[in-house]
């Protein structure tokens, strides 16, 4: 029987567990995904005549995960380094003496530990960019009805001038579809890793393959992955691509959850989250727990990006410790992207607005948030030195009084008949605001 390593439940990351992105990277997945690869290779080999079709055969209904101890194979990896060659030989014994010979004929074990590893990738993109295409449609519901809902924009953590809810929510929406389209471009260029012992595809041959080239093609079909122009043993562009679509979609993600988590502080309350987390000190709080996790993702995924990115130095045909390097960060990449995703889709879904609240506080400053736009409107009236002298001096007195922006603008005899109230309604400054919403709504 299958025994998931204990140390896999995630108790120490509530970002993932419980995810599909979580079930999608177990061992048991990565053992299922070993396994495939090895099939696969028996398939495409008897594809092209180089084994009996009944070699395939048994290959395939050999390679059951349920017949394997995910334990076992784990300490024995440490003999050779990987968790290939234990396999390889449990595989062999099950597959039986008559077909045993074909199995992994051929190929190394990097061959087939970075095949597996695209298939779980693979497996695991599909679900985040199910998340990701939820998340995209919740906020462009957002940004829709919210559209016109004036709020304060802010500028280095101060009021700067009014901005609308619906184009921050077109916003976040935009950041979501930039990283489903680059998850996607990646998911769809993962290819299968066929080389041998040094990239030469030598064994194949010696085995009668009379078009080596053949091959990867041929197992690339069998696993629904593509065939790549040349072994990538030390050419690790699938993994650096990898690394850049996950850190990318948890900063994408990050920024909703950064947003979110500033406007939900209690002094500010203009979005709340829509079932807030608990407190095991103060029974009164409603933490914002999904952008907390999200946020989390977001700071650790660029670090694991990074040592990816560090496993393009492979040193010869094959690396001895930039590969085995690579493992487990795209594996914990994998999973934050996958556990944030599924945490967007809530927040997403579940996001409550506070209109009233964002009227409130774009009048905190008495109507000086739409200063920029008085001083084009009286700049021509007035001459430029003249309104800024003015507007310098309101200012002023706006904070020192306590009073309205437009009930002083209204003392000044040279302004008597502007409407200073509409002037001075920050609702009636929000620019192209909609038009950039409705603008951003048109992508799909």
């Amino acid at each position: 029987m299958t025994v998931d390593d204990p140390s896999d439940t995630g108790l120490l990351a509530p970002g993932w567990t419980g995810s599909p992105a979580a079930s999608a990277t177990s061992d048991t997945a990565y053992l299922r995904a070993l396994l495939d690869a090895e099939s696969a290779l028996t398939r495409a080999q008897a594809a092209l005549g180089l084994a009996p079709a009944e070699a395939a055969t048994a290959v395939t209904a050999a390679a059951d995960p349920d017949r394997f101890d995910v334990r076992s194979l784990a300490e024995r990896s440490r003999a050779g380094g990987n968790p290939v060659i234990p396999l390889v030989a449990d595989l062999t014994k099950a597959v039986g003496e008559e077909y045993g010979p074909y199995v992994h004929r051929g190929a190394t074990s990097q061959d087939i530990m970075d095949t597996a590893t695209m298939l779980v990738a693979s497996r695991t993109l599909d679900l985040v960019l199910t998340d990701l295409t939820r998340t995209a449609q919740a906020l462009a519901r957002l940004a829709a009805a919210h559209r016109d809902t004036a709020m304060p924009g802010r500028t280095l953590t101060q009021h700067a001038v009014p901005t609308t809810f619906g184009l921050k929510a077109a916003g976040w929406r935009s950041l979501v579809l930039d990283a489903r389209d680059r998850v996607r471009a990646v998911r769809d260029t993962l290819p299968v890793q066929l080389g041998g012992a040094a990239g030469t595809l030598a064994a194949f041959t010696a085995y009668g393959a009379e078009d080596a080239l053949a091959l990867p093609d041929a197992y690339a079909r069998e696993l629904g992955l593509t065939a790549p122009q040349l072994p990538w043993h030390t050419l690790r562009t699938p993994i650096a691509d990898l690394a850049g679509c996950l850190a990318f979609a948890a900063g994408a993600l990050g920024k909703v959850a950064a947003d979110v988590l500033v406007l939900g502080r209690t002094e500010i309350a203009e979005v709340s989250e829509g079932s807030g987390g608990g407190s095991s000190a103060m029974p009164h709080k409603a933490n914002p727990v999904r952008s907390t996790l999200i946020a989390a993702a977001a700071r650790r995924a660029p670090q694991l990006a990074a040592v990816l990115y560090g496993s393009l130095v492979a040193e010869n045909e094959r690396p001895a410790g930039a590969w085995h390097a690579e493992w487990e960060p795209l594996r914990e990449l994998l999973r934050l992207v996958g556990g944030a995703a599924r945490d967007a889709v809530e927040l997403a879904e579940g996001l409550r607005v506070h209109p009233d609240v964002m009227r409130e506080h774009l009048d905190l400053t008495h109507g000086l948030i739409v200063s920029e736009r008085l001083s084009a409107e009286l700049a021509p009236r007035l001459g430029r030195t003249r309104a800024k002298e003015l507007l310098t001096e309101v200012a002023r007195r706006t904070y020192a009084e306590g009073r309205p922006l437009a009930e002083l603008l209204a003392e000044e005899p040279e302004l008597k008949d502007l409407d200073l109230s509409d002037l001075t309604d920050p609702a009636r400054y929000t620019g192209s605001a909609g038009a950039l919403t409705d603008r951003a709504l048109e992508r799909r």
